[in-house]
């Protein structure tokens, strides 16, 4: 079974993707966050972050969001150009913002603007197409008018996390629609949601035994050496999960003190990660880690890891 690691907004850039390979490994393919079309522009962020030279991870798939073929042709074309022989499409995005204008899992209960995407596929014959979505955005049943259209297109393998998208990450996943969907879906079919542990995997794994894969996300970014656990079959302890995580952090702040400038900058980068990274550790260390005002406050808090 194959393990990849989820796309995350502002968490699994480039930077993370390549450190997280050479300093835990485990995962089979990185997905980059979505890569969208602002103001009839690509985002030069975005851009950096598909180019070849940024990233050193053995295989990496970019995803894009679009809510029209003539988005979806231009983001798919920069993908080809970038030498890109695998593309994601995201169909599952729950935050309002994007999804308020039929992107992400806004596109859901749409079936004819999920189509039209769809046909638009087979205009790139370069790119193996896949494509990532939730159940719906109001309704855990609006996947069930889609299916046929996922079914018929030249798809790769889907990637489904059973929430819809009003819920965000909220609430339970419904293993039940998953369940339906997984007996009816034709291509192959990766689960994604609340993945925290390796035994969560291995009871994903038994439940849905033609899986193709799992899609770590939070689960990940909280313990980094997920994947590995679940591929060796032997978790680390504690103390060597910590530091390897040093490391980690070590060579990740190294990296953005290099390309941010000020304690504002470098603080807003590495501060959010802790909100995932090591939920064990200590409250009070984490609650001083994530108050802290100046890089020195910041880096004796996590000293005291």
């Amino acid at each position: 079974m194959k393990l990849y690691a989820a796309p995350l907004q502002g968490f699994t850039e480039a930077p993370w993707r390549n450190l997280h390979q050479e300093v835990f490994g485990g995962i089979d393919a990185y997905y980059t966050p979505f890569v969208r079309i602002e103001r009839g522009e690509f985002r030069n962020k975005d851009v950096r972050e598909i180019a070849s030279g940024n990233n050193t991870v053995s295989r990496l798939i970019p995803q894009l969001i679009a809510s029209t073929p003539a988005e979806l042709e231009r983001l798919a074309g920069l993908f080809i150009e970038n030498g890109y022989k695998e593309a994601d499409v995201n169909m599952g995005c729950p935050f309002p913002l994007i999804a308020g204008k039929h992107k992400g899992a806004g596109i859901l209960p749409y079936p004819a603007e999920v189509e039209a995407l769809l046909r638009e596929l087979v205009h790139y014959p370069e790119l193996s197409f896949s494509v990532k979505m939730r159940l719906g955005w109001e309704r855990a049943d609006e996947w069930r008018v889609l299916l046929p259209l996922l079914n018929a297109a030249p798809l790769r393998q889907i990637t489904l996390h059973p929430r819809i998208g009003k819920q965000q990450y909220k609430g339970e996943v419904d293993r039940e629609s998953f369940a339906a969907f997984y007996s009816e879906c034709a291509h192959p079919l990766v689960y994604n949601g609340d993945l925290l542990t390796v035994d969560d995997i291995r009871k994903v794994e038994e439940a849905y035994p033609r899986l193709e894969g799992v899609m770590l996300g939070r689960g990940l970014l909280a313990n980094p050496a997920l994947a590995r656990a679940f591929a060796d079959g032997t978790p680390l302890s504690s103390r060597e999960l910590l530091d390897k995580v040093r490391v980690f952090h070590t060579r990740l702040l190294h990296y953005y003190e290099a390309h941010l400038q000020g304690d504002v900058q470098l603080l807003g980068k590495m501060k959010p990660y802790w909100e995932y990274l090591l939920p064990d550790a200590d409250k009070k260390i984490k609650k001083a880690i994530k108050k802290a005002t100046t890089m020195e406050k910041y880096l004796a808090a996590v000293s005291r890891l």
